[in-house]
């Protein structure tokens, strides 16, 4: 265990380093309009797809990615994310399904389901999600749960297109409940997880507007998707690739509480 995880450790040290010397801000450029804090944008369902190539996050149906997460108590986590066959209609925009669900152990502590679009730029558009958390195997709380278009939510970008270091652009708002913020920090990094090495990385810098003491660094590989995600202030957990599977359709499309 030591010998695997202390290649993330070298890495989470140069990258703070990196990271202490950036800007919180950035400029886009003027030719991609990305959606900004509560600022409302006309969404032209004609103009989206479920054919969702962006190259540094590829869904196609049947895709499973498996990752190992660790929080900063120590506890370990598996969450399993699966792009499903199934599609959902959001403020007329058909969006595709993504099951992700986290295991202790083997008890489900989390499943969720979110709903993502691409639109003809490229860009992955994050449309809402509907979540639970999980004790004993029962509903705790439905916290979160938001759908782009009802009471006041907003779509936001889960990656641009053409990411160009400096973008800056609302991942999804719900006022009071839902503030989420990314910036293009790099494009060009190296990382090393269970699941393979890989180079020409995108880094991204997540916050939240509600809660200004958390930062998370995330990696997409091109070709992959998501490989590796650091918090970076606001705790010290992380999330590691470790494979990636394809499944048969019809998987990841039960009730929430049973994946499969």
């Amino acid at each position: 265990m030591k010998r695997r995880t202390s290649p993330i450790a070298f890495l989470t040290m140069i990258l703070l380093g990196t990271i202490s010397g950036c800007s919180a801000g950035g400029e886009n450029p003027a030719d991609i309009p990305l959606p900004q804090g509560s600022e409302p944008m006309t969404l032209d369902p004609s103009a989206f797809s479920t054919v969702i190539d962006n190259a540094y996050w590829p869904m196609k149906p049947g895709t499973r990615w498996v990752y190992r997460e660790i929080d900063g108590d120590g506890t370990e986590f598996t969450a399993v994310v699966t792009v499903t066959f199934d599609t959902r209609v959001i403020q007329g925009i058909t969006a595709r399904v993504i099951r992700d669900t986290v295991f202790r152990g083997d008890q489900i502590v989390e499943d969720t389901f979110d709903w993502y679009a691409q639109d003809h730029d490229g860009a992955i558009w994050y449309l809402g999600e509907q979540t639970a958390e999980f004790e004993n195997g029962e509903v705790a709380s439905t916290g979160g749960s938001f759908e782009a278009g009802v009471d006041g939510a907003l779509a936001g970008i889960a990656l641009p297109g053409d990411p160009r270091v400096g973008m800056i652009y609302r991942q999804e708002y719900l006022a009071g409940e839902a503030e989420d913020n990314g910036a293009v920090v790099s494009v060009d990094e190296l990382v090393g997880v269970p699941a393979g090495s890989y180079r020409d990385v995108l880094m991204t810098r997540d916050t939240v507007a509600i809660e200004p003491d958390v930062a998370e660094l995330k990696f997409y590989a091109p070709g992959i998707g998501p490989v590796l995600s650091l918090d970076t202030s606001g705790g010290s957990g992380r999330s590691e690739l470790l494979r990636i599977e394809t499944v048969p359709e019809g998987t990841g499309v039960g009730p929430l509480g049973q994946p499969d």
